[in-house]
């Protein structure tokens, strides 16, 4: 078992990981998702002690790795990476690469460590590539001799940074199918990647990976169907967000007009859907909930899904409850209805913007 607590890592410029707490399971098998620069790499590169952590500690089984005087030797021996750059030794064959660590590490005897060596490779589909030198091989078979010559190790662990973002679209394939094949041993794993599908097949548990930390840890179904924070549903269905404030009567609602015509052409939303977007705005901001501005923000966001071909437009606003269907602007609720799909509100007095109208416009041909 690995436990993380508190985990920190900070260099100059940035804090890729914050405060970082998680158990991770003899057995689990976790796809480490989000997006570019959440510190997913810099998590498994900690937990493997390539990077020192700033703060916090790593328990393996119990023993604190990150202690100062802990001889690192021992947990790499339990855990092995593979990286997305492959890094083969190229002056030495397949074989070789395989033998070299349990040799010098394990000392295995050369009979020995071939002997696995060899296994290994049938394992994963490059008998007969033994005597090759990395150079003669492509993308994909590169990052099978790299996850081969990982489990010549027989680590516990197995960490995997990415380990398909370097290979052409025609060799992702076969490394997946290795990796599927490995997740099924019971060894302990841990995959960064930006291959949703990929990881929803292999992993029982998902940790997605935003705001200095993991943000959401949960199984693929919570994660990939029902993710329970903001951030996650945004990032599973690839909304593309614009957020505004309307903060007083003198709100410049041209630039606002302005930015949704960039957000618009920015996402490749067409002329017809981005025109009933501005009218939802302007006919919810400008005519029926102006009054309001002088007694509570309105906080608006469009989320453009592109795989559904939709734009939803939420404005949520505070103070006591006020449906813009029962306001004193019939007209333009009415303009409002009959340009969207769907229109509804809700109430929470529990929450500080309790007021939301929430409004649906699908892409039309």
């Amino acid at each position: 078992m690995i436990e993380l607590k508190h985990l920190r890592k900070q260099y100059e410029n940035a804090t890729p990981l914050k405060d970082v707490n998680a158990v991770i399971n003899d057995g689990d098998v976790i796809s480490v998702i989000g997006p570019s620069g959440t510190g997913k790499s810099t998590l498994i590169r900690c937990i493997n002690m390539l990077e020192r952590p700033t703060g916090g500690q790593i328990l393996l089984d119990g023993v604190d790795i990150t202690a100062p005087k802990y001889d690192l030797t021992l947990a790499r021996r339990r855990m092995g990476m593979v990286f997305q750059s492959f890094n083969l030794f190229g002056h030495l064959t397949v074989i070789e690469n395989l033998m070299l660590a349990p040799m010098d590490i394990l000392k295995k005897s050369k009979q020995e460590a071939y002997d696995t060596g060899m296994a290994l490779l049938r394992r994963v589909g490059l008998a007969g590539r033994e005597f090759q030198y990395p150079e003669q091989l492509s993308g994909g078979q590169k990052q099978r001799v790299a996850i081969a010559r990982t489990l010549a190790m027989d680590p516990d662990v197995v960490l995997l940074d990415e380990p398909t973002s370097a290979l052409d679209p025609t060799m992702v394939g076969e490394v997946q199918a290795v990796i599927r094949d490995l997740a099924q041993s019971g060894k302990t794993m841990m995959i960064v990647t930006h291959e949703m599908n990929f990881a929803r097949a292999i992993c029982n548990r998902v940790f997605y990976m935003d705001e200095g930390g993991i943000y959401e840890d949960g199984t693929p179904e919570q994660i990939f169907d029902h993710p329970k924070k903001e951030l996650t549903r945004r990032f599973i269905k690839k909304l593309k967000v614009l957020e505004l404030n309307v903060e007083s009567r003198d709100y410049d609602f041209i630039g606002a007009g302005a930015e949704i015509d960039r957000y618009c052409m920015q996402n490749d939303i067409p002329p017809r859907t981005k025109y009933r977007i501005r009218l939802a705005f302007e006919e919810l901001g400008q005519q029926m909930l102006l009054p309001l501005l002088g007694k509570t923000p309105i906080h608006v966001t469009l989320e453009y899904a592109p795989t559904e071909e939709q734009v939803t437009v939420t404005v949520a606003y505070g103070g006591e409850r006020f449906d813009p269907a029962e306001g004193d602007n019939e007209l333009s609720y009415m303009v409002l209805k009959r340009a969207v799909d769907d229109l509804a509100f809700s109430f929470d007095p529990e929450r500080e913007a309790g007021n939301v109208v929430r409004v649906l416009i699908r892409e039309k041909a």
